[in-house]
């Protein structure tokens, strides 16, 4: 069983910058497929950014030009570095991985193992 466990969330205010991070159980080439979701009380889980292998990170409309998705993959390790947070940013941050194929998903359905989140509050 793979295991992701998110750290680095924490309360910060409006325009400042965090860096969560996701440590895997197991290697990230085997894994592939690598993305950070969030979610708000209320609300679906979406997704903020996907890693997929080597490839050219994806992002999500409204974080893109302010987050960066980065893998260390000798410490098998994802992160997010945000910068310049707004409060729209407020969720808990969660990792989540599947061994994809040639192209990796974004929607929650298809991610097999998730960790157990990081809370990110961004005040005014």
């Amino acid at each position: 069983q793979v295991q992701l466990v998110e750290s680095g969330g924490a309360a910060v205010q409006s325009g400042g910058s965090l860096r969560l991070s996701c440590a895997a159980s197991e290697s990230m080439y085997r894994l592939r497929c690598m993305t950070w979701f969030r979610q708000t009380p209320g609300k679906a889980r979406e997704w903020v950014a996907l890693q997929q292998g080597d490839a050219w990170p994806s992002y999500a409309h409204p974080v893109k030009g302010r987050f960066t998705i980065s893998q260390d993959s000798a410490k098998n390790i994802l992160y997010l570095q945000m910068d310049s947070l707004k409060p729209e940013d407020t969720g808990m941050y969660y990792c989540a991985a599947y061994r994809g194929g040639a192209y990796c998903a974004v929607d929650v359905e298809s991610y097999t193992y998730w960790g157990q989140g990081t809370q990110v509050t961004v005040s005014s």
